[in-house]
C-alpha cells in the first residue's frame, strides 16, 4: 500500500476516512481471530456479554468452576484493554508517530506467539482456564481499545452488537415517513454514510469469521501467522518513523 496511506491508518494525525478504513481492517482481523479461536480453544474470546451472562447462570446453577473460568476470560479483556490504553497514552506522551500502532504491534506479537505455540499454551493453566483462552481474550480486549480510543468510541470491531443496533436505527431513520412533520420539526434522515460503514464492519467481521474458521481447519494454529502479517503491515510505517527519528537524533548527538 501507499506509504502515505499506510501512514495515515495508523498514525498519530487521524481522519473520519482513515479511521473507517482501519476500523474495517481491525474488524475482518477481529474476526477471524474470533472464530478461528473459537475452533481453538471452544469459546468464542471477544463476547463479554455472553461470558457474564454465563456467569450469572452458572452461579445460579452452583456450577462455581465455570464461574470462575469466565471470570479468567474478563479479567483477561480488561487486562488487554487496559494495555492498550497504556501504550496509547505512552506514545501520546512522547510524541511518537506510533501511539496507535504501539497496540497493533504488540497485538500482531501477541497472534504470532499464538500461531507458534497455541498448542503447547492449550495444555498450561492461567486463571481459572486456559492460556490459550485468556492470550485471546486479552488480544480482543487490546484492540478494541485501541480502536475505540483513535475513533473516540464511535466504532468498534471486536464484537457487532452494537454496530448491528445502530444499522438498525440508521435503516429505521431510512424508512421513516417524513409527510406528516409539522412545520419547526426536523425531518428525520438517516446517516447513509454511517450506515454504509457499518454494513461494512459487520461484513468484514463476517468475512473474516469465515476465513479464520477455514484457515484454523487447514493450518491449525498457524493461521494466526497471515493475520499477524496484517497487523505489522498496517502499524509498521509509523512505527519506522519513530525509528528513523530515533536514529537521526543519536546521529546528531554523536556529531555534537
Amino acid at each position: 500500500m501507499p506509504i502515505t496511506y499506510a501512514r495515515g491508518l495508523t498514525g498519530r494525525d487521524r481522519t473520519a476516512r482513515a479511521n473507517r478504513h482501519l476500523g474495517l481492517a481491525l474488524a475482518f482481523v477481529a474476526g477471524a481471530t474470533n472464530a478461528g479461536g473459537f475452533l481453538a480453544v471452544q469459546q468464542y474470546t471477544s463476547h463479554m456479554t455472553g461470558i457474564v451472562s454465563a456467569m450469572a447462570d452458572n452461579i445460579a446453577l452452583g456450577a462455581y468452576g465455570l464461574v470462575w473460568a469466565g471470570a479468567g476470560g474478563l479479567v483477561s479483556f480488561v487486562a488487554g484493554s487496559a494495555c492498550s490504553a497504556m501504550l496509547v497514552n505512552y506514545g501520546r506522551r512522547h510524541e511518537m508517530h506510533s501511539e496507535y500502532a504501539l497496540p497493533l504491534l504488540f497485538e500482531a506479537f501477541l497472534l504470532l506467539c499464538f500461531g507458534v505455540l497455541g498448542a503447547r499454551l492449550s495444555r498450561i493453566e492461567g486463571f481459572f482456564v486456559p492460556l490459550t483462552v485468556m492470550l485471546l481474550c486479552f488480544i480482543m480486549g487490546l484492540q478494541n481499545a485501541v480502536i475505540t480510543k483513535l475513533s473516540r468510541a464511535e466504532i468498534r470491531t471486536t464484537h457487532i452488537t452494537g454496530v448491528v443496533t445502530d444499522i438498525g436505527i440508521e435503516l429505521g431513520k431510512l424508512l421513516y415517513w417524513n409527510a406528516s412533520h409539522r412545520a419547526g420539526q426536523s425531518r428525520v434522515v438517516a446517516d447513509r454514510s454511517r450506515l454504509a460503514v457499518l454494513c461494512g464492519l459487520a461484513a468484514c467481521f463476517f468475512i473474516g469469521g469465515v476465513i479464520g474458521a477455514l484457515g484454523f481447519g487447514h493450518l491449525g494454529y498457524l493461521s494466526t501467522v497471515a493475520l499477524a502479517g496484517v497487523l505489522v503491515t498496517l502499524a509498521s510505517v509509523p512505527a519506522f518513523d519513530d525509528l528513523a527519528a530515533l536514529v537521526r537524533r543519536r546521529i546528531k548527538g554523536a556529531g555534537r
